[in-house]
């Protein structure tokens, strides 16, 4: 048996005034998950257990068969392991994005998603100032980075950047143990960002530039066990984020680089899939992992999240439905977002998401002709634990 999942990030929403009252599901061209929805089995999962946030971290974990509740220590962790970064027993790791504030305000979580060469830059300057044996600096991808902490205790609160654009950010700083600290390199950047070429050429260009540090997402090294050892299949992920690259790589999976691959609207979604259908001849089950979605949610542009969805499903559902069905051999097919990040809210929620999935062996639902959120609630087929959607999917 051959699988293929398809995440497309935040993709779940709710009705909008910017869609005519509907959600970008039921506005987007979409015959190759509706297909998989008509044909297959459609319904709704609560990928984030209650009281805990709505991140992908969590959700993604749920999506992929474990429970956060037993194994989250914080998204930073999952995307050290995408960096082949080991954490000791007592580091600490943070997730930095570059950002942009004006006059105390989240103007910006992804400071112009600023380029990953110019980010890098930035970083490595950062690290230069304040990089010491107990204190480091990883460059990542765009405005994503990370920070390592050695031989400290934390017990804090954080915020995600993108909860709080347009909002003052005075409420939002870490508290807690080990804050104060925190607070102090947050606003110590600030002085060594602000007069950096990069950023003067960004202001010269109309461009937002990265005027400080923002820290969240801490925690320490996670113990997942391996997706093999857990389902006796090898796996696969096609993704431009290290928060999926990173789980990937905790769980013993093949992490597949492709070149165009950015993590935004201009991904090179042709690429993933020429990917993920090469990676089917000798890994069990591939996932593919599409960002541009969610980030549309995150910006409120409802025409790029249409858009997204709609390169999602002919750009690499379509294509996967044909390499599946060229096997010769059984398979399964599932396309499910992770979580919601609604148009109006820009911001993750923790509502229940639609699944449609396909293939050998699973039974259809009854009548619903697409997928989107209302007919996904219609077949009153509701998985409440997130983490056993994977289980349904892979049962023989």
């Amino acid at each position: 048996m051959k699988y293929a999942i398809v995440i497309p990030d935040g993709a779940a929403d709710r009705p909008t005034e910017a869609l005519g009252g509907r959600t970008p599901f039921e506005v987007a061209r979409l015959p190759n998950m509706d297909r998989i929805a008509s044909e297959g089995r459609l319904g709704t999962a609560q990928t984030v257990p209650p009281g805990m946030a709505p991140g992908s971290d969590v959700a993604i974990l749920s999506l992929l068969g474990y429970n956060p509740a037993k194994v989250y220590t914080g998204r930073a962790p999952l995307e050290a392991a995408a960096q082949g970064i080991e954490p000791r027993p007592d580091d600490w790791v943070f997730r930095c994005n570059l950002v942009t504030l004006a006059e105390g305000t989240m103007v910006d979580y992804s400071a112009g998603h600023i380029k990953t060469p110019e980010a890098k830059v930035l970083v490595r300057a950062l690290e230069d100032h304040f990089g010491s044996d107990t204190l480091r600096f990883y460059p990542g991808v765009g405005y994503r980075h990370l920070l390592v902490i050695r031989g400290e205790t934390f017990k804090v609160r954080t915020t995600p950047p993108h909860d709080i654009l347009g909002l003052a950010v005075r409420k939002y700083l870490p508290k807690g143990k080990g804050a104060a600290h925190l607070r102090e390199l947050m606003d110590a950047s600030r002085e060594i960002l602000d007069a950096h070429p990069v950023n003067q050429v960004r202001r010269d260009l109309g461009e937002n530039p990265a005027t400080q540090i923002w820290l969240w997402g801490q925690g320490q090294r996670p113990a997942l066990t391996s997706f093999r050892k857990q389902w006796g299949l090898s796996g696969a992920a096609i993704t431009a984020v290290d928060l999926v690259r990173g789980i990937a790589r905790l769980i013993g999976w093949d992490v597949i680089d492709v070149p165009g691959a950015t993590g935004y609207y201009d991904t090179d979604y042709k690429g993933k899939a020429a990917a993920a259908v090469a990676a089917l001849g000798d890994h069990d089950l591939v996932v593919v992992h599409v960002e541009a979605t969610d980030e549309a949610g995150h910006n409120g542009d409802a025409r790029e999240k249409v858009r997204a969805l709609e390169n999602v499903d002919r750009l690499i559902v379509g294509p996967l439905l044909q390499a599946l069905e060229a096997t010769g051999e059984p398979w399964r097919i599932l396309v499910a977002p992770d979580h919601e990040t609604p148009l109006d809210l820009r911001t993750h929620q923790s509502k229940p998401v639609p699944f449609a999935m396909m293939g050998a062996g699973l039974e259809p639902s009854r009548g619903e002709p697409a997928m989107t959120e209302a007919h996904a609630r219609r077949t009153g087929m509701h998985v409440a634990v997130g983490h056993e959607l994977i289980e349904y999917f892979l049962k023989r």
